[in-house]
């Protein structure tokens, strides 16, 4: 996580934040946030996808350390990797839809292609 954004959070908070937004990404296909979470969401969500094209035991590892639910990995290994075996990179897509009504945060979806 070079260079990674802080998100006025702590690293613990951040750490978590993205690990249950990657999760719920490649569980449900998208999730809407603010652009700058869509982007660091974009970096680990790619990482994980990459790490589970190679499928064995050390790698399923690697996946369950950072993605929360034992189901998510499952179906990330059997579904969503072998969906991009012959695509390097580019997994997913950011989508701006608009000012949040609340605090006009930029929001975005980001969806996996």
């Amino acid at each position: 996580m070079a260079g990674s954004r802080k998100l006025g959070r702590t690293s613990d908070h951040r750490k978590a934040m993205l690990r249950a937004m990657v999760t719920y990404l490649l569980e449900k296909g998208e999730i809407r946030t603010t652009v700058t979470r869509a982007k660091e969401v974009r970096s680990m969500a790619e990482k994980m996808i990459t790490t589970a094209k190679t499928n064995d035991l050390h790698h399923k590892r690697q996946v369950l350390s950072f993605v929360t639910k034992e189901a998510v990995v499952k179906k990330l290994f059997d579904e969503i990797a072998p969906k991009y075996a012959d695509v390097n990179g580019g997994y997913t897509r950011i989508v701006k839809i608009g000012p949040r009504r609340g605090d006009a945060a930029e929001m975005a979806i980001i969806q996996l292609i």
